[in-house]
């Protein structure tokens, strides 16, 4: 079995395009082309990501190539068009760029491109050096584990954990990333708890509990007490 990828170092691409801060317009243009991205980091110095550059920090070059948009332009659009007149990385980039470490979890990086609204982030170590990029299309790679995978982890990290003992087998079923894990159990207030756990296996598309308590033998009275009355 292949090991699971957990954090964004599992799952990044480590041949990384870059530019430097002096790099040409067209340049930028023509490496985004050739390399299929939709933004390139900015580097200085031996490789400290200083900025990203974006197909919206682009855009504005050929939005108002005719001339600035006239009176009445909103404030949010001021920077817009100083970019609309720049002539490299530097001018172009947005600072500071937002990075991710390579041992953060895959799902704090998706939150950050949620976040920031961005397709794709610079994998950086302690020292801003560029060690990657991590893309959406890699944070989801991990939806591509089998079945089988995503079970033989719940069992082994969850069932066998909660459940060393149950009274009766406790049973794991996935299908198209959806676990079922169904029995009795001893302690019901385990339920909630192995759903959170389930849902933080990688793959794992949704859950669905199958589990209940003990059914309970109704109580048969001592009666011990009367015999010989």
């Amino acid at each position: 079995m292949s090991r699971t990828p957990h954090i964004v170092s599992d799952v990044m691409t480590q041949t990384v395009v870059a530019v430097g801060v002096d790099a040409p317009f067209k340049q930028i243009v023509t490496l985004m082309q050739q390399w299929k991205v939709s933004a390139l980091p900015v580097l200085a110095g031996e490789g400290r990501v200083i900025g990203v550059v974006s197909e919206a920090d682009l855009l504005p070059k050929e939005e108002f190539r005719h001339g600035g948009p006239g009176l009445g332009v909103p404030l949010g659009r001021l920077r817009d068009i100083a970019k609309a007149g720049a002539l490299t990385a530097r001018e172009l980039m947005s600072t500071p760029a937002v990075t991710v470490s390579g041992d953060m979890t895959l799902a704090d990086a998706a939150r950050v491109m949620t976040d920031k609204h961005v397709k794709r982030l610079p994998v950086i170590d302690a020292e801003g050096m560029l060690q990657g990029v991590v893309s959406r299309a890699d944070l989801l790679r991990v939806f591509l584990r089998s079945d089988e995978d995503i079970a033989e982890e719940v069992r082994r990290e969850v069932v066998d954990y909660l459940f060393p003992a149950p009274p009766s087998p406790v049973r794991v079923e996935v299908r198209d990333g959806v676990v079922t894990i169904s029995g009795q159990i001893r302690d019901t207030s385990l339920v909630p708890i192995t759903a959170r756990l389930v849902r933080a296996v990688e793959g794992v598309v949704d859950y669905e509990n199958g589990l209940s308590g003990l059914a309970t033998l109704p109580r048969v009275e001592d009666r011990s007490d009367a015999v010989g009355r």
